[in-house]
């Protein structure tokens, strides 16, 4: 398969940039962007192998961390950014910018995969964000996390949730109520919240290229001409 590999930098402000790796297969049909919770990065084993599966389908992927190195370290000892779904929210709405100006990318629809509380970040940014976001994956994810504004996403959203992980599977429940757009909920069998177990992230690949299938492959979006952020 014919992938091209750059990594990108998004600037928040001078001194400040957030890391990422795109990946863009031969004539992708979509982009995902990825939003990993705490004490993750975008060298997650686990992500990079969901991915690699949608590459092979045909999406472009972008891996993004979404804190600095600085509070990245600092997370690890106070943990006081892990629950900041504003401040992640923030940040994925930034890359999802970028990738609307970014000459590669500008005109494949988008949608956003989401681990752990990152789930909740992907479905705000959904929530304010119904122009840019088309389909939502949360893997393993904290939905409830995004509260009120679960009822205002539009875009056709998909939950994963492992059916040996009984409190995360409960509250995915709860805000699988919550949500008004198209909607389904897959519980992988015995599969524990990081679906460790074998085949699991397997299953995980194939159900979220099969949902980013059916909701981002349409006719290309024209979005505006304007030079790519930094």
């Amino acid at each position: 398969m014919d992938v091209s590999e750059r990594e990108i930098g998004l600037v928040l402000r001078p001194g400040v940039r957030l890391g990422g790796n795109l990946a863009i297969p031969h004539g992708a049909r979509g982009a995902v962007l990825f939003a990993h919770g705490s004490g993750s990065s975008r060298f997650s084993r686990r992500n990079r192998l969901v991915a690699q599966t949608l590459q092979q389908g045909g999406f472009a992927t972008l891996l993004m961390d979404l804190l600095t190195t600085q509070e990245e370290e600092a997370e690890r000892f106070t943990r006081h950014l892990r629950f900041d779904i504003e401040l992640l929210a923030d940040r994925l709405a930034r890359a999802v910018e970028w990738l609307s100006r970014d000459e590669e990318t500008r005109r494949l629809r988008v949608g956003l995969f989401g681990s752990s509380t990152g789930a909740a970040s992907a479905l705000v940014t959904a929530a304010r964000e119904p122009d840019r976001v088309s389909a939502v994956v949360s893997r393993g994810g904290r939905p409830d996390l995004a509260g009120e504004l679960l009822s205002h996403v539009s875009a056709p959203t998909l939950l994963i949730v492992g059916g040996a992980d009984d409190v995360v599977l409960d509250l995915n429940r709860q805000a699988f109520a919550m949500l008004r757009a198209e909607k389904e909920l897959e519980i992988v069998p015995g599969a524990t919240h990081l679906f460790e177990e074998a085949g699991a992230l397997e299953v995980v690949g194939a159900l979220a290229a099969q949902w980013f299938s059916d909701h981002l492959i349409a006719p290309p979006r024209a979005w505006s001409a304007e030079p790519p952020l930094p």
